[in-house]
């Protein structure tokens, strides 16, 4: 039970971790006018704390696999965003079955091709 607990405690601090990154990007693309999303300039600022191994990566690990464990759930907002504006869509159906398809092809073969390259590469 103890042991729980603590590993509950440990991805709440790691996703809390994770959140504070999205909300100093928030922050610094508001303050700096960026043209970017908030969101990517934290995800940008954890990338080049990971690398420069400012942040060890076992602070995140457990957080980071908990969020991507659930992920599907994080999308059902966007879902019913859809659903809600369904007239934007009328009228416009043939084409989005194709551009979703080729879309999806392209992001699963490019993530495919680069995880090959990454996990083939000496270091």
């Amino acid at each position: 039970m103890n042991s729980l607990i603590n590993k509950f405690l440990m991805i709440t601090l790691q996703v809390g971790l994770l959140f504070g990154f999205y909300i100093v990007g928030g922050y610094l693309q508001k303050v700096l006018s960026l043209p970017i999303p908030g969101s990517v300039v934290g995800m940008l600022l954890l990338l080049l704390g990971l690398y420069l191994k400012w942040i060890p990566v076992s602070w995140i690990s457990q957080g980071a696999a908990t969020l991507l464990n659930h992920l599907p759930l994080l999308f059902i907002p966007v879902t019913v965003g859809i659903v809600q504006h369904l007239d934007f869509f009328s009228g416009k159906s043939l084409w989005l079955v194709p551009i979703v398809l080729i879309s999806t092809w392209v992001v699963m073969g490019t993530t495919g091709l680069l995880g090959q390259f990454l996990a083939n590469r000496k270091e």
